[in-house]
């Protein structure tokens, strides 16, 4: 459905990604960000579902070109770990917020895992954004504080997540709440990745739709 295309990041240099148009032409927009395993064709499935939606989507390849199989989680451990977040998010993902918002459009953020982290990342770091819509990632707070976050949150967290434990989880709750930040935060009683239905171990197909909905709810609200 969708396609291929490359964008320019603020430093001049060149990004590719992965690219879903919606039906009507002044559409709001939504920037995707993928999972520590690459721009897997489950991204390019929800940016095409984004579409479908009533979405103009793109999805950064973060990783240029590398995709990792989903059994090798230590491939996947060592590419997240190469990544340099900030450069990633101020340059590769506001490039993308800024190809979308070139018509004017409004845009928003969202990610899932390693991605959920840059979307808190980019929330505090992207003026261009309007709102953003976290699944299962917190940074560290030493690269983004609470405090530091612009835009309006909603975000996703597993109950038996752990990476992102229900501990952390109700920790930058609070801290958010203690900041003033607005913030709305959904809990499931499922897996660390439930929303990707291409990893059967950990999909939850329920807590998977009643997500969709309410982040497209959200983003609805927020973008037009």
């Amino acid at each position: 459905m969708g396609t291929s295309v490359t964008f320019k990041r603020p430093d001049g240099k060149e990004a590719s990604g992965y690219l879903a148009n919606a039906a009507r032409g002044n559409a709001p927009c939504v920037v995707v960000i993928q999972e520590w395993w690459g721009l897997q064709d489950q991204i390019k499935g929800i940016c095409d579902r984004f579409a479908l939606a009533g979405f103009d989507a793109l999805a950064p390849d973060l990783y240029r070109g590398v995709v990792v199989p989903y059994h090798d989680t230590e491939a996947a451990n060592k590419q997240m770990s190469s990544l340099d977040f900030m450069d990633a998010t101020t340059q590769s993902v506001r490039g993308a917020v800024q190809y979308l918002a070139r018509n004017g459009a409004k845009v928003g953020l969202t990610g899932f895992c390693m991605g959920g982290a840059v979307t808190v990342i980019g929330a505090a770091k992207i003026p261009e954004l309007t709102v953003g819509v976290v699944f299962y990632g917190i940074p560290p707070e030493a690269a983004v504080k609470p405090a530091d976050v612009k835009i309006p949150l909603q975000a996703h967290f597993a109950d038996k997540d752990d990476w992102c434990t229900p501990e952390a989880v109700n920790a930058w709750e609070k801290a958010m709440k203690a900041a003033g930040k607005p913030l709305e935060l959904h809990r499931y009683e499922a897996d660390h990745g439930f929303v990707n239905e291409q990893r059967m171990a950990v999909h939850d197909r329920e807590a998977a739709e009643l997500a969709w909905t309410r982040a497209t709810e959200f983003f609805r609200k927020h973008l037009g």
